[in-house]
C-alpha cells in the first residue's frame, strides 16, 4: 500500500506520456480571473496536473497562472503535466490541428502533454460551440466519425508537439471499439467516476490496456445524493482523522485512478492535495458496504455538459 506521507505524488504509468500525476486540478470554473488565482494557489498547494479545455473558454487565465509561476522560478514546464480537449465542433480532421494549436497558443505552451476527445459527439462545426437548431436541439455532424477524428489525434503525436491523446466522457463500449482499430491507444480516459459511480469494468479495461482513468466529479459536486454525506464515508473520517473529501479522493489514487478536483476556494485546495493512504479495511468498506449507484452527468449520451460543478 502507498505510505501515507506519499500519496499525493502517486504518479500512474501509462504509454506515451511516461507517468500522470494521479492528483488533478480542474479548471472547468466560468471566471477567468477566478479560474487564474485558483490555478495559481493549486500549484502553490502542490498540484502539479491541470486539467484544461477549449470548451471551458479560461485556457489564458491558466496559462497566465503558470508563466507567472515559470517566470518566478518555482516551476519548471517539465514538472507540470497539462492535459487539454477538443471540442464537439472541431471534430472534422482538417479542424484538429487548429484548434489543437489555438489552445496551445492560449496555455502559452509548445507541448501539451496529453490531448482529449472532449465527447465522442460530434457537433455542426464551427465557432459556435453549442450549435442548437429552431426548437432547441443540438445540432450533430454525421460527417465524421470518432475513429477519423482519433486518426487526426494520432497525426498531432507524429508532429511531435503532442505527447499523448485520449478520451472523455465515453462508454466502455465506445472504448472497446476505438483501442481495437486505433495505431496509438489512448494513454487516458476521463469519465465520472467517485463511490456512486466506482465504474469497475471500465478500470479493468483500462488496466489492461495501459491506460489511465481519471475519474471527474470524484467528489459528486455536491449533488443529491451527496457523496460527501455518506454515512461508510463520514464513518471512515471520522475514524482517520480526515474530512470525507479527502477519503473519497484517497480512495480513487488507492484503487489506482487518477482524479480531478476542483475549488476556487485555497483552503478546500490545500485540502484536497493534502490526503493520505486509507487502511485496507476502509477500502474494503467502500467498495462492500456502498450500495447507492447514481451518474449525474448524462454527457456520456448526449455530448452535451450535463452541469457546471458545483465549486467547493
Amino acid at each position: 500500500m502507498t505510505t501515507s506521507d506519499m500519496l499525493h505524488y502517486t504518479r500512474i504509468p501509462t504509454h506515451g506520456s511516461g507517468a500522470i500525476p494521479a492528483l488533478g486540478f480542474g479548471t472547468l470554473i466560468p471566471d477567468p480571473h477566478a479560474t487564474k488565482q485558483a490555478t495559481k494557489a493549486a500549484l502553490e498547494a502542490g498540484f502539479r496536473h491541470l486539467d484544461c479545455a477549449e470548451r471551458y473558454r479560461n485556457e489564458g487565465a491558466v496559462g497566465e497562472a503558470m508563466q507567472e509561476a515559470f517566470r518566478a522560478g518555482t516551476l519548471r514546464r517539465e514538472d507540470l503535466f497539462i492535459t487539454t480537449k477538443l471540442w464537439n465542433t472541431n471534430h472534422r480532421p482538417e479542424r484538429v490541428k487548429p484548434a489543437f494549436d489555438a489552445s496551445r497558443r492560449r496555455l502559452q505552451l509548445d507541448d501539451i502533454d496529453c490531448y482529449i476527445i472532449h465527447t465522442p459527439f460530434a457537433f455542426r462545426p464551427g465557432d459556435e460551440q453549442d450549435p442548437r437548431d429552431e426548437r432547441g436541439g443540438v445540432i450533430y455532424d454525421s460527417g465524421v466519425t470518432l475513429v477519423e477524428t482519433w486518426r487526426a489525434l494520432e497525426r498531432l503525436v507524429d508532429d511531435g508537439h503532442c505527447k499523448s491523446i485520449g478520451l472523455s466522457d465515453i462508454t466502455l463500449e465506445k472504448l472497446r471499439e476505438i483501442v481495437a482499430v486505433v495505431r496509438i491507444r489512448p494513454a487516458m480516459v476521463q469519465v465520472e467516476s467517485h463511490p456512486y459511480l466506482p465504474e469497475w469494468d471500465l478500470l479493468d479495461f483500462c488496466r489492461e490496456h495501459g491506460i489511465v482513468l481519471q475519474a471527474f466529479a470524484a467528489l459528486g459536486h455536491a449533488m443529491e445524493p451527496k457523496v460527501l454525506e455518506d454515512p461508510v464515508i463520514k464513518a471512515i473520517a471520522q475514524r482517520v482523522h480526515k474530512t470525507p473529501a479527502q477519503v473519497a479522493l484517497a480512495w480513487a489514487v488507492q484503487r489506482g485512478t487518477a482524479f480531478l478536483t476542483t475549488s476556487t476556494k485555497p483552503q478546500r485546495i490545500q485540502e484536497s492535495f493534502d490526503i493520505a493512504a486509507l487502511p485496507e479495511d476502509a477500502i474494503r468498506e467502500i467498495r462492500d458496504r456502498i450500495t447507492t449507484s447514481v451518474r449525474f452527468n448524462a454527457v456520456v449520451e448526449t455530448g452535451v455538459p450535463g452541469f457546471i460543478p458545483g465549486i467547493r
